[in-house]
């Protein structure tokens, strides 16, 4: 049976008529978790706080990662795991709460929008340097979106809309002029979007920012030992010092689940991300250990390669084979997948089946984005008959190389094989997947999407023509006009039927076969507090502290 949706989640509105849909900002390219317990069973807690606790000031919190960050450049990274790391060092202009409203940040309050919807200005916090001393002012947010904007590989150009241009009115405002409205600027800036990068150390590195990124933040960066850990240090120069209570924090790379679940329990690292169910039991059954858990409104799905000949964001090519260029092959693997066994089998009915990037719990969610092609190996089968297409139809997966990605490629094998695939999985280290997506050396790849509330997050740069994450090299022109569409519309309801009507075509054409919603899994030992893990999925740590122990 299906589990009921969590709540939906409130946004606050700027002013403006409501111009501005306030949205749960989620992102980052993941790989899968599992769990064990049933979903119904499941309730999300997202922090442990410090209140009532007694701080021990300083120390170096340890946190093992699930894998390794992408590049630490707000311009141009997509891993979910940059982002653990790049909260602790650059504040974004908004973010969100365990609510899921969307609150200032550097900006001191939500943007002002002009009657026709076409200008934005949003005021900044002043007295705030970068880690490197140089004043965050106004003309330094111009900078980092207008890099956001030009530069050459830029992940963030297509999630910020038709701008026209960007002003520094004074010291500390900053207005954003649009050719169109642009409804989901707010949740925009909640993201690596509004991640403000110091000016002077932009001119002084370029292209090479992310090797040593300065920015505002309650740490500033220290060191990268690839493939083993980042350091980062309490930054003095930071306005909120007095909140801040470690002296560093060192992400470790620990891919390996078990061996994270191990370092948890001995107390050697006191935070671990993407907690496996093989090591639920033993870690729920340890007294010194807790357990964030908090529901995902992103997706896990398989990615088929339509069109990305030349690397992400370039014009769609031609690739000659049976699942490129026939959408009735995509259809029945679509079809072939059973995806409520699927979360059965692998995760124990714990996370929900999903067809659609727009999750239930969502106010823009309809009947469309809801509707669900129903499991069919025979007709799947008879699809491919009459794509022309052998059957067994085999087909090469990259996934990640994790015992539980594996586990879950498994299952879609078999599940598929009745619908007449013969999918091979080839197992990537994640971060080596992250480029095979992005350079297009792929027929069918595994990765999911930790996602957001506002649809424009969640469908327009993987699926409008030549966006930043448009990883499948998906065009089609009436998707295009639709999410273009969609981002200039007030109405909340009709820009909801608006996304309705994407996720049906998309259906149709399955450049992304959609396969279930996860939920995010962080371990902590009772040494530390002052840790939260929201919806967005990044674990937060900026304020987080060792507390006497037995209080954590």
């Amino acid at each position: 049976m299906r589990t009921p949706p969590p709540p939906r989640l409130r946004g606050t509105l700027a002013p403006a008529a409501g111009f501005l849909a306030a949205a749960l900002v989620l992102s980052g390219c993941q790989e899968v978790q599992t769990a064990t317990a049933p979903a119904e069973d499941a309730a999300d807690v997202t922090s442990v706080g410090l209140d009532g606790k007694t701080v021990s000031e300083g120390g170096d919190l340890v946190m093992a990662l699930s894998a390794e960050p992408d590049v630490l450049d707000p311009t141009t990274s997509s891993s979910l795991y940059t982002r653990y790391v790049m909260e602790t060092m650059c504040e974004k202009l908004y973010d969100i709460d365990a609510a899921g409203e969307i609150v200032p940040m550097l900006a001191t309050e939500l943007p002002q929008v002009s009657e026709d919807g076409r200008t934005v200005t949003f005021p900044l916090k002043k007295g705030v340097q970068f880690a490197d001393g140089t004043p965050f002012d106004a003309e330094a947010v111009k900078t980092s979106i207008e890099r956001h904007l030009t530069k050459e590989d830029s992940s963030r150009r297509s999630e910020l809309g038709p701008i026209t241009e960007v002003t520094a009115v004074d010291e500390h405002t900053v207005e954003i002029d649009y050719e169109t409205p642009f409804a989901p600027i707010a949740a925009v800036l909640a993201d690596r979007a509004g991640m403000i990068m110091s000016p002077t150390e932009l001119e002084k590195t370029g292209d090479e920012f992310g090797e040593h990124p300065v920015c505002v933040g309650a740490f500033k960066f220290v060191e990268r030992v690839p493939q083993t850990s980042i350091t980062v240090e309490r930054d003095p120069l930071y306005y909120d010092a007095d909140t801040v209570h470690l002296d560093s924090i060192t992400y470790r790379i620990i891919t390996d689940a078990s061996i994270r679940a191990a370092n948890l329990r001995s107390g050697d690292v006191q935070v671990a991300d993407t907690v496996s169910t093989q090591d639920l039991a033993e870690l729920e059954a340890d007294e010194s250990v807790g357990l964030l858990e908090v529901g995902s409104l992103g997706y896990q799905a398989m990615t088929v390669n339509v069109g990305n000949t030349d690397g992400v964001g370039a014009p769609p090519g031609k690739i000659d084979t049976p699942i490129a260029t026939d959408p009735r092959v995509r259809q029945a693997l679509s079809m072939a997948v059973d995806r409520e066994q699927l979360v059965k089998s692998v995760f124990n009915d714990r996370f929900d089946p999903a067809c659609s990037p727009i999750a239930p719990a969502s106010t823009f969610s309809t009947d469309a984005s809801e509707a669900c092609p129903e499991y069919d190996p025979e007709g799947a089968e008879a699809l491919l008959e009459e794509a022309g297409v052998e059957t067994p139809y085999k087909i090469e997966m990259k996934v990640t190389n994790t015992p539980d990605t594996l586990r879950l490629a498994q299952a879609v094998q078999a599940s598929v094989a009745d619908g007449g695939f013969d999918v091979e999985i080839t197992p990537v280290e994640y971060s080596s997947l992250l480029e095979v997506q992005e350079q297009g050396d792929f027929d069918l790849l595994q990765l999911g999407w930790s996602g957001r509330v506002d649809p424009h997050g969640n469908m327009f740069n993987f699926l409008s023509t030549g966006a930043g994450n448009n990883y499948s090299g998906y065009s089609n022109p009436d998707v295009d006009d639709l999410l273009t569409e969609a981002a200039t519309v007030i109405d909340p309801a009709e820009r909801a039927e608006l996304y309705g009507q994407v996720v049906s075509q998309v259906q149709e054409d399955n450049p992304i076969i959609y396969l279930y919603r996860t939920r995010s899994l962080t371990g902590y030992t009772n040494e530390v507090a002052g840790i939260s893990t929201y919806a967005d999925g990044v674990v937060r740590l900026s304020h987080a502290a060792f507390v006497e122990a037995g209080e954590g």
